[in-house]
């Protein structure tokens, strides 16, 4: 059951932590507020293309008792995979100048994106601090706040905590030729190896391609959160949409059932890993 944080821009589901794997789901968001359709300068239909189109429904439908956090805000209002600190000066008055840019900041993909892909800049303004300052207080932090206490009571009360991080991604190519899931841990600084082999070896033997930190090596979320030497590890992982959705990438397409039991077994690979139990045990 989704739980109602009065003020949030999220949705909590699950109680008291049931188990070592927590969810956080953080681009799925379609709840566009008037504000930000006044600001575009494009349609709205441009900007939903920053979303993880469909993602939440992957998680919701794989997740068993697991805390999820689902944000239901857009990116295109907030990007919670950036730092508070990636704030574009091209759009934000707000912005302090920075010395070295990362190039998600340089490409106009900061903590509110600038730009999207085939329609180039998307704000018909640039916006004042206090919009973004209250946005940064209202909407990033209370999140990352709540997952950050998830974290702690799934590792307080079984020693470990794992976080599964749930993106999607446009095709990268013709199937059969690239990844069609990518593994993201920072090149190893935020989990241990033998989870993300895990659920490396799940996709595998459903045939899936499966690569790790390439294009994708993790954003701030697992940056932010992962810290396996105190026995919490995060692991971001990006699945093409053209696993679960149609053909126009638009609704649930005929993979979407293979990919939530895919997701499912994923969760419990690495609960089981966690615990150090056979996985049967974890699925049950």
């Amino acid at each position: 059951m989704a739980s109602p944080i009065p003020g949030a821009s999220f949705q909590s589901l699950g109680g008291p932590v049931a188990g070592p794997v927590v969810i956080s789901v953080p681009h799925g968001g379609r709840d566009y507020p008037h504000a930000l359709i006044e600001a575009l300068r494009v349609p709205l239909s441009a900007v939903m293309g920053l979303e993880d189109r469909l993602i939440d429904l992957v998680a919701q439908g794989a997740r068993s008792d697991e805390t999820m956090l689902v944000q239901t805000l857009p990116r295109a209002w907030i990007d919670l995979n950036r730092d508070e600190g990636e704030r574009d000066p091209v759009i934000d008055l707000g912005a302090r100048p920075q010395g070295r840019a990362s190039a998600k900041l340089r490409s106009g993909l900061g903590l509110v994106p600038r730009r999207v892909a085939g329609h180039g800049d998307i704000w018909s303004r640039r916006f004042s601090d206090a919009e973004m300052t209250e946005r940064i207080a209202t909407d990033h932090r209370p999140y990352h706040d709540a997952l950050e206490q998830a974290l702690a009571e799934a590792r307080a009360r079984f020693g470990v905590a794992v976080l599964l991080d749930l993106h999607s991604m446009p095709p990268l190519g013709a199937a059969g030729l690239v990844p069609r899931i990518v593994i993201g841990d920072r090149h190893g600084l935020t989990a241990d190896t033998r989870f993300v082999r895990r659920i490396e070896a799940e996709a595998r033997a459903c045939g899936i391609a499966v690569t790790r930190n390439a294009p994708y090596a993790g954003g701030h979320i697992v940056q932010r959160h992962g810290a396996p030497r105190r026995g919490i590890h995060a692991i971001q992982l990006e699945l093409d949409r053209s696993l679960y959705l149609d053909s126009a990438l638009e609704a649930p397409g005929a993979g979407f059932d293979a990919t939530v039991t895919l997701v499912r077994t994923m969760l419990a690979t690495l609960a089981a890993e966690a615990l150090g139990q056979p996985v049967s045990l974890a699925a049950e």
